[in-house]
């Protein structure tokens, strides 16, 4: 048995792995068994339809929940997948949102398989074009800051410059990258010079001190003061490691 049977394997029944779906915005997830019935949904599912709790919805089919059009169109592809095992991606469909607008949504559908390879339901998940739009559109908006970033990470970088480059308050770009990297632009600076700093003590001997002035540090203490707050250990220790 290979690792990740072997993982799979140990599970325990009521290891709900959707519900990590509850954390990627807008992105429904469902399944359904071989009578076409829900048997778990994810909260961006629920909310959508108008539901609170998982157990509401459990053994509906889509002919009681949507339109009877849009369930005739579900189910022809859910019939399509389980009859060839095959998954349908992207599948682009139009119909209203909870606000009663119009929007494109963005199905993609796979197979269910038992532990004998049979075949026992489809499990998909949407979301709206809209919606990821709007999931994006806070990297959207600082794009070219992070661009500048990524490039000049080892120089002194203003925020206020960075701030005018994106034509954005500094307060506003402070929102932007929290929104997109959960962490203010001061902070997504250091991770880059840290990141630079593991690279560079794990495979080159230069000077600590010297690998400190090239990542835009005033100094090696100052260096080490901000390494081991982020690591835990100091850069000596962290490049002994590796030796």
């Amino acid at each position: 048995m290979d690792k990740r049977s072997t993982f799979l394997s140990q599970r325990a029944d009521d290891s709900l792995f959707y519900h990590l779906f509850d954390h990627l915005p807008g992105v429904s997830f469902f399944a359904k068994n071989l009578d076409y019935e829900i048997v778990c949904a994810n909260l961006a599912f629920l909310e959508r339809l108008g539901f609170h709790d998982e157990s509401e919805i459990i053994g509906k089919t889509d002919f009681e929940l949507f339109p009877r059009q849009l369930a005739e169109n579900f189910r022809k592809d859910d019939k399509a997948v389980m009859e060839s095992g095959e998954p349908r991606l992207h599948i682009i469909e139009l119909f209203f949102n909870p606000q009663g607008i119009p929007d494109w949504y963005i199905t993609n559908k796979l197979p269910i398989f038992d532990h004998d390879k049979n075949i026992i339901g489809v499990m998909g998940t949407v979301q709206s074009y809209e919606g990821r739009h709007q999931a994006m559109q806070p990297y959207l908006q600082i794009d070219r800051a992070v661009q500048y970033i990524r490039q000049h990470f080892r120089e002194h970088i203003s925020i206020s410059a960075l701030s005018s480059m994106v034509k954005l308050s500094p307060r506003q770009l402070n929102r932007r990258f929290q929104e997109t990297f959960k962490v203010s632009p001061q902070a997504f600076i250091m991770k880059l010079r840290l990141q630079a700093a593991c690279e560079e003590l794990r495979q080159s001997k230069l000077p600590i001190a010297e690998i400190a002035i090239d990542l835009g540090f005033h100094d090696q203490s100052s260096f080490t003061l901000q390494f081991r707050k982020q690591l835990g250990i100091t850069p000596s220790k962290y490049r002994k490691s590796y030796r």
